[in-house]
């Protein structure tokens, strides 16, 4: 990570520009103004909340160790090292996951008051596109996220990634490409909201008669357990398969309740047992259905959604269980 920060050199210049909002500051003020879309940057890269600060954090503590006077445009020069670290922990990330217990799902973050996400709210948010991402290589994905998130543009894109721009635009359109064969045409989230709470109906009776008619045919469930509760190890796929399994686990929903929230941009529920959340489910939505069930239940990643006064578990096994 260190020759992140090293090779930073075409954002800066021997010159002294006066670039502090306050001469005592420290560099915070320059800092704090483009730390939502830095914490944008590195959440989309790396479908970590919990990462995406530890990268802001050691982006900021390198931002107080230069000398800053010498930094031409604070912002270019925070979102190259913040792109960069991401791009290091993407590729180590990718080598760790190979040993993932189970589906590996992004951690989902409350986006109702979109505090820490940037301004931007956009497609690339959402889990289901995080998912796709994931199976990108880490500069392919850096690539589209700072195109199609924060509308860079191609010459600062390439400037970022130490390539010429006709590559930084081949890496975007390949990006672009694979997105768009992995899912298809999102309905609007009045619609998404609606299924979801259809099915979250049907789930908790059990029927499959209802279930089927809300899938598309090649609907999957994926459940995120980490090894650490009970969770399908393998998604479930198809509109038969995945109406007879959800039904066949009717009994999950047992002394659980839920509560609405808005996560990655779009409806979802957290799943709660004597207080405590075990589980948020969402759905993706098209014109031919619900498309993807997505379970999060790996205590970890349940934080950045949970809310004020509520608990998650730690990341010990547990007796949760669902598909």
């Amino acid at each position: 990570m260190a020759s992140a920060t090293r090779s930073l050199t075409r954002t800066v210049s021997p010159l002294p520009p006066n670039i502090e909002t306050g001469a005592n500051d420290a560099g915070l003020s320059a800092f704090m103004s483009v730390r939502p879309r830095l914490f944008g940057i590195a959440y989309r890269m790396l479908g970590s909340a919990a990462d995406a600060e530890d990268i802001v954090q050691d982006v900021w503590l390198r931002w107080q160790s230069i000398n800053r006077n010498v930094v031409v445009n604070p912002a270019a020069y925070l979102a190259t090292a913040v792109t960069r670290l991401c791009i290091n922990a993407a590729t180590s990330a990718r080598a760790r996951r190979e040993t993932y217990v189970g589906p590996w799902l992004p951690e989902p973050v409350d986006t109702s008051a979109d505090a820490q996400l940037g301004p931007e709210r956009d497609q690339t948010l959402k889990l289901a596109i995080l998912v796709l991402l994931e199976k990108l290589p880490p500069t392919e994905r850096a690539a589209y996220v700072l195109r199609e998130a924060f509308d860079y543009p191609y010459g600062q894109i390439a400037e970022i990634l130490r390539i010429e721009e006709a590559n930084a635009r081949q890496l975007v359109t390949r990006a672009r490409k694979h997105v768009s064969e992995g899912r298809r045409t999102s309905a609007d989230s009045a619609e998404q909201r609606k299924l979801l709470a259809a099915f979250l109906e049907a789930a908790r009776k059990g029927d499959m008669a209802a279930l089927e008619g809300l899938f598309a045919e090649d609907v999957v469930s994926v459940a995120d357990g980490g090894g650490l509760v009970r969770a399908a190890r393998f998604p479930v796929c198809g509109r038969e398969r995945v109406a007879k399994f959800i039904a066949a686990v009717s009994h999950f929903w047992k002394g659980l309740t839920v509560e609405w929230v808005e996560a990655n941009g779009q409806a979802a529920v957290l799943i709660l047992r004597d207080g405590s959340v075990v589980a948020l489910a969402t759905v993706d939505v098209s014109e031919k259905g619900i498309d993807q069930i997505l379970w999060i239940m790996r205590p970890s990643k349940l934080n950045a959604v949970s809310r004020t006064g509520r608990s998650t578990s730690d990341d010990s096994p547990s007796e949760s269980s669902v598909s």
